[in-house]
């Protein structure tokens, strides 16, 4: 028998942080958070979701925010649109 198993990220989901300036060039509104999750899967089944990663990416000056990186503004504008 013969098993396929392994990982495979999930959808990507876009959200724009609305209210919120970028710490690096001070535009407001540029901001948007991208999430993205890696899945366990067995026979391309989604079993369980391994990890979850968060970036935010400014439009104007493209300077990109990990997660541990966000600030507490941004922080609350994910929260928000969630």
């Amino acid at each position: 028998m013969i098993l396929f198993l392994g990982t495979r990220p999930g959808k990507i989901h876009l959200k724009n942080l609305e209210g919120v300036s970028c710490t690096y060039c001070n535009q407001k509104n540029t901001l948007t958070a991208s999430t993205s999750s890696s899945y366990f899967h067995l026979f391309w089944i989604k079993l369980f979701k391994i990890s979850t990663n968060v970036i935010a990416e400014c439009s104007y000056c493209k300077r990109v925010y990990y997660q541990e990186e966000f600030s507490k503004e941004m922080r609350r504008a994910l929260e928000r649109s969630i």
